[in-house]
């Protein structure tokens, strides 16, 4: 049994704990965050210890491991202050909001010898499981075209109600670090590294600092070239849209979900599609569905007694990052930007 501690008050942080409860092998114990009201309604809500303060909470005993869903900018800070007091660490993407923090909490996790990884729900998910092994089977030939769109919608009071949501310091931009990164990491999940971006942003709708649109041309490193749409101004919200073309075939994701597939060669009775997972995620923040999480946290769990490396560790967390870094970098300087790699 792994005591489980939760920093943050929101939304996410309730997602977390739900998705915690789940997990025969995990036990809450406490939560932490700046707001003590809901850090108070959440601590009732799910029995736990309730804290104010980082330091007192990270001493709190029992405890084995934190799951981290505050504001994206403080991710590595209270990351790297977990590792030091001997604790693994499952963060929400992003695993912050520059590479050079994520390096620094990478680093802190080895150096204390505790599992790091970043929690993006959909690598586990079947269907998008499936296609993978489709990919590296071959089944869909060789990749040329990809097109991804994250048309989603997030109301006015989304942002005007949040002091970090849609800022650089804390959010590390908008519509495209928070919402459009899972899509980012599922396409380097699917296909590999990005090696080249070029990118236009704009804010369009919101009254933020950052961006709520984003166009990006992507080139992969197998060849492949794609399209990533992302934005939370597409009024009422839309399914995630994933479509891949090989050589052998088109197929198509929607919510998460198989819903097209296209191909030369016949599908089997077990790679048949199944129900998509329960989520509006394209008009509202709130998670109904938690399976997703529950899997990266059984996954986590798994891995700290086995020693292996979670399904998205520190560096493979790291990976979509750094294309964001990039798409961003390319829509400052007005022109096509390398994207950087990783290199412990």
């Amino acid at each position: 049994m792994l005591r489980v501690g939760f920093i943050g008050g929101g939304n996410i942080t309730d997602t977390h704990i739900r998705a915690a409860l789940a997990v025969p092998q995990l036990q809450v114990a406490a939560v932490v965050g700046t707001n003590p009201s809901k850090v108070r309604a959440l601590a009732d809500k799910h029995g736990l210890s309730a804290y104010d303060d980082l330091g007192r909470f990270l001493s709190h005993r029992p405890l084995e491991l934190v799951i981290i869903g505050s504001p994206s900018g403080a991710h590595a800070t209270e990351g790297i202050a977990a590792c030091t007091q001997g604790l693994h660490v499952l963060v929400e993407k992003p695993i912050d909001v520059t590479t050079e923090r994520a390096d620094r909490l990478i680093r802190s996790a080895k150096d204390a010898g505790v599992t790091l990884g970043v929690l993006f729900q959909d690598r586990l998910k079947p269907d998008i499981l499936r296609l993978r092994d489709w990919i590296r089977s071959g089944k869909l030939g060789r990749i040329i075209l990809v097109e991804a769109c994250v048309k989603w919608y997030r109301p006015p009071e989304y942002y005007a109600h949040s002091k970090w949501r849609g800022t650089s310091s804390l959010d590390g931009g908008g519509a495209l670090i928070n919402q459009g990164i899972h899509t980012v990491d599922l396409l380097v999940y699917l296909l590999g590294e990005i090696h080249r971006v070029q990118a236009v942003t704009k804010t369009a709708l919101h009254a933020i600092e950052s961006e709520d649109t984003c166009v990006a041309t992507l080139e992969f490193a197998n060849g492949a070239v794609g399209v990533l749409e992302a934005t939370t101004a597409a009024f009422p919200g839309y399914a995630r849209r994933v479509e891949i073309t090989g050589s052998e075939g088109t197929v198509c994701l929607e919510q998460d979900r198989l819903t097209r597939v296209d191909l030369k060669s016949p599908v089997s009775e077990r790679d048949q599609m199944e129900p998509a997972d329960r989520n509006p995620s394209a008009n509202s923040p709130v998670v109904s569905d938690v399976r997703g999480h529950q899997r990266i946290l059984e996954n986590f769990v798994q891995c700290i007694e086995s020693g292996n490396s979670p399904v998205c560790d520190g560096e493979e967390g790291r990976r979509s990052l750094a294309v964001v870094e990039a798409i961003y970098r390319s829509a400052r300087v007005h022109d096509a930007v390398a994207c950087g790699s990783y290199e412990p």
